[in-house]
């Protein structure tokens, strides 16, 4: 990391939350873009932190990343009852048009990666219109497959790597966004790689996000789940409920931890 670029982090469950606003982030974001070696920037959700709980390889991958914002309203909360407020909630879904408008400012170039056939030259144009002077280098939807499988595509490797882009953009979803963007991160050489998920989609308008209420009341996943309840009605139900008793335990270990000995 750039010597000059320091933020708190807070701990919570198996990593640590950089307590930054947007401003912040996208301050950090040009350091690394200056600095020209790889970094990886991971949004971190709930469902991360429930996956971290049990997949050691996805803790690898968060330990390498250099930054890890909150991508989540819940996860806000659950810092703030811990005593460790971060200063805004910095979803990957709001980075992305951030930094596009940042990028057409100070000259940084990008390339979107993934979603749909169509979709991110969608959102690049929808960009583009909104921030004259925005420098897509690329956009690439390649064939559904493992990551595993996707880090050794030449195909798609040759692209970024001929677009020699500043920031790269990967809505593959998570955690198969995180785990290759870790596997190529040396070889690709790209300054700046972000996970964003369902954020080309969202710009391009092929898939509706919630209203701005529902997003800071924290029930973007109920908007979510009424979008898609076969898919994701488990994994709010039951694996991400489990989150709330996570952080009662925390709370209750650092105040046991806090009474003195008799």
């Amino acid at each position: 990391m750039t010597p000059n670029v320091e933020y708190e982090r807070f701990p919570i469950m198996d990593t640590a939350i950089a307590n930054v606003s947007m401003a912040e982030t996208l301050d950090i974001i040009d350091a690394f873009v200056a600095e020209g070696s790889p970094h990886v920037v991971v949004t971190a959700n709930v469902d991360h932190l429930m996956l971290l709980r049990k997949d050691a390889s996805f803790r690898r991958v968060y330990r390498r990343a250099e930054l890890v914002t909150c991508d989540s309203v819940p996860l806000k909360w659950g810092l703030a009852f811990l005593g460790t407020p971060v200063k805004e909630r910095v979803a990957g879904a709001d980075l992305f048009p951030a930094v596009a408008a940042r990028a057409a400012r100070v000259g940084h170039r990008l390339f979107y990666l993934g979603a749909a056939p169509g979709v991110a030259a969608k959102a690049a144009e929808v960009l583009s219109h909104r921030h004259p002077g925005l420098e897509v280098v690329g956009t690439y939807a390649p064939p559904v497959m493992p990551w595993v499988e996707l880090a050794e595509d030449e195909e798609t490797l040759a692209r970024i790597r001929e677009a020699m882009p500043d920031i790269l953009f990967v809505a593959f979803g998570a955690p198969k966004q995180e785990f290759w963007l870790d596997a190529v991160r040396e070889r690709l050489r790209v300054p700046v790689g972000i996970g964003v998920g369902a954020a080309f989609d969202f710009v391009a308008g092929t898939v509706k996000r919630a209203p701005r209420w529902m997003q800071k009341a924290g029930l973007e996943w109920l908007f979510r789940l009424s979008q898609e309840p076969r898919r994701l009605w488990r994994r709010y139900l039951f694996v991400d409920s489990r989150f709330a008793c996570y952080i009662l335990r925390e709370k209750f270990r650092d105040r046991k931890a806090a009474v003195p000995p008799k």
